[in-house]
């Protein structure tokens, strides 16, 4: 399990394309102080299994599902990536719940600035859409972030100055692809409040009543 909170940039090194896999080497610092082989470090929100490393660097297979649900294989040499180490126990938690399984990819819209703030916007499928919600967290590209706004199809997030200098996704321009992941815990209401009514297809019963009932309110 991960937080979201990018504990380096990374730059790839290398990366050796099969038909539908990658094996990919990345340059770290701070990741790899510890790192093992079996390890599971985040790349762009992508957690994936150390099979090789050294002193600045390590290697991670990414499987034929990863590389199409993710944009990894869309990585370039010298593409800067989002690093992050799995939680330990005893660890503070200052972002939110980030699994490292990758939702579906968005792309950046546009960028503006509100003060100090970059407010940026992102377009993404519906199957994505549907659990992001205003005021909710989310994960782009690894870095845990709080929605700002909710549109159709699109929704926005704001960057403080230190985020944006230290994450991919203050350096991305518009035009780029992100890697989403929702925050986990609606995928797991949806899933249990279905499986509660399986006879109410339009979910017309589901009320605050219908909530209490079920364990999901106070």
């Amino acid at each position: 399990m991960f937080t979201g909170l990018v504990e380096e940039l990374g730059k790839v090194k290398g990366m050796v394309r099969s038909s539908r896999s990658v094996r990919l080497t990345v340059t770290a610092n701070k990741v790899v102080s510890d790192v093992k082989v079996g390890d599971s470090i985040a790349v762009n929100g992508t957690c994936l299994t150390v099979v090789a490393h050294g002193a600045d660097w390590f290697t991670a297979d990414v499987m034929p599902e990863t590389v199409d649900r993710t944009v990894l294989s869309s990585f370039k040499t010298g593409d800067k990536v989002n690093l992050e180490r799995t939680l330990r126990v005893g660890d503070r938690f200052g972002g939110h719940i980030v699994s490292g399984h990758i939702d579906g990819v968005g792309t950046i819209v546009n960028k503006n600035n509100n003060d100090i703030a970059i407010i940026v916007r992102i377009t993404a499928e519906q199957a994505v859409m549907r659990y992001i919600v205003e005021k909710g967290s989310i994960a782009i590209d690894g870095t845990s972030l709080t929605v700002v706004e909710v549109g159709k199809d699109w929704f926005t997030v704001s960057l403080i100055p230190h985020t944006a200098g230290l994450t991919t996704v203050g350096l991305k321009s518009p035009g780029e692809l992100v890697n989403l992941e929702v925050d986990i815990i609606g995928k797991y209401v949806e899933r249990l409040m279905g499986l509660a009514v399986p006879q109410s297809p339009d979910k017309a019963n589901m009320n605050t009543d219908f909530l209490r009932m079920h364990g999901f309110m106070g």
